[in-house]
């Protein structure tokens, strides 16, 4: 463990901060990145999880996006998944995620242990949690980036001691609340715990109540908002309500269907629900930001003069590429079709940009536009990029 280095030295570090007396009260935020990718972690973590034992996650059902909206649909397949079925490594992301798992908790658990055995066992709160879920191949996904339970339902556990200000009995042991609650919550709650006074411009509501009883009143729901102005998920006690920016619409009953298989928001007995889940979304959306130009990641430009352009092999959801144009003289942007044939996307003026819609795989050529003649091309990634075409 000591040689992989990484989540093993925040272990450590924090662990040491956790035995030592100190004179203040303290904050100490530990972040273990695995199960973070990549699923690269020591060989004796993979061989509690052999290839032979692996299951298939129990949410992957074939026809299940049979019933989703044009928006679901999209969202669902991605090219990672398909890519990991071409090449027969399902089991095998499958044990590398149980093994970085597996991983994560022995760290978690030297963390854990030096509270135990230190000076702060007693007065510390603890508060476990994890940023978003993971699909295996649910909804023919791989990633994250979705607004379904498998991407957006953590782990949260809470503990508080004795004596703590805003929870004088503390938490007891084994009590578990399934209301739907979020991670905006964390901040007013621990300000709350800890006596200090409450920010009016915190959005989540603080957990207390939940934490001195698991089954108080609680008229809240958890919202998780995708990238798009106007698409969310929204979960409430018992139902999941996801909502796309055109207006279209998934409705799940999470007790009887945990994996959201069967989308019932088509269901005449299940409209009541569905108006009353509408009512409680959003309204207003702040405008998306779009990332500066310089922030993008560059893609690689190929000349001409290293061989022919190839053919595209789209696949994936479609993004912008920004071109730029640095040259002093007109350039060309054609799209290469799975064919090799180039169609024309218009010309791009010396020293100017231009934004295009693409999707990951795609071969985008340049060529000079009075002589005709190839320049060079892109080939596109996985994400929003920008296309810098030299000068020379």
């Amino acid at each position: 463990d000591e040689e992989f280095g990484g989540d093993w030295l925040v272990s450590k570090w924090i662990g040491e901060q956790l035995s030592r007396k100190h004179e203040k009260p303290f904050f100490l935020a530990c972040g273990i990145y695995r199960p973070h990718e990549p699923w690269f972690v020591p060989k004796k973590y993979f061989e509690p999880f052999p290839l032979e034992d692996i299951q298939l996650p129990p949410g992957y059902k074939e026809d299940d996006l049979d019933d989703l909206p044009p928006q679901g649909k999209r969202r669902g397949p991605n090219r990672y998944f398909a890519h990991i079925r071409k090449h027969k490594q399902w089991k095998q992301g499958i044990q590398a995620y149980l093994a970085s798992i597996h991983f994560a908790d022995a760290m978690l658990g030297r963390v854990l242990d030096a509270l135990e055995n230190g000076l702060n066992k007693e007065n510390t709160i603890v508060v476990l949690w994890s940023d978003h879920g993971w699909h295996l191949g649910e909804k023919q996904h791989w990633q994250k980036f979705t607004a379904w339970r498998v991407c957006t339902r953590v782990p949260l556990i809470v503990r508080v001691p004795k004596g703590t200000p805003g929870l004088r009995a503390g938490t007891k042991a084994g009590s578990v609340s399934v209301q739907p609650v979020n991670l905006l919550s964390l901040f007013p709650t621990l300000t709350e715990l800890v006596g200090l006074p409450a920010k009016p411009d915190n959005d989540g509501p603080s957990l207390v109540p939940l934490l001195k009883n698991q089954d108080a009143d609680w008229k809240h729901v958890s919202l998780t908002h995708l990238s798009q102005p106007g698409s969310y998920g929204l979960s409430a006690k018992d139902w999941r309500y996801v909502h796309y920016s055109n207006g279209e619409e998934e409705l799940y009953d999470t007790v009887k269907d945990p994996y959201e298989w069967n989308n019932l928001a088509a269901s005449v007995d299940h409209s009541a629900k569905l108006a009353e889940l509408r009512v409680l979304g959003p309204k207003k959306f702040a405008p998306r930001v779009e990332s500066k130009l310089e922030s993008l990641p560059a893609l690689r430009w190929r000349s001409a003069k290293k061989g022919p352009t190839p053919a595209s092999k789209p696949d994936g959801n479609p993004f912008d590429v920004i071109f730029i144009n640095r040259r002093q003289t007109t350039v060309e942007l054609l799209w290469m079709d799975r064919a090799s044939k180039a169609k024309s996307y218009g010309a791009i003026k010396p020293g100017k940009n231009k934004r295009q819609q693409t999707r990951p795989g795609a071969v985008w050529q340049i060529r000079d536009a009075d002589s005709k003649l190839p320049l060079g091309h892109f080939t596109v990634g996985d994400r929003k990029s920008k296309a810098v075409i030299p000068k020379i």
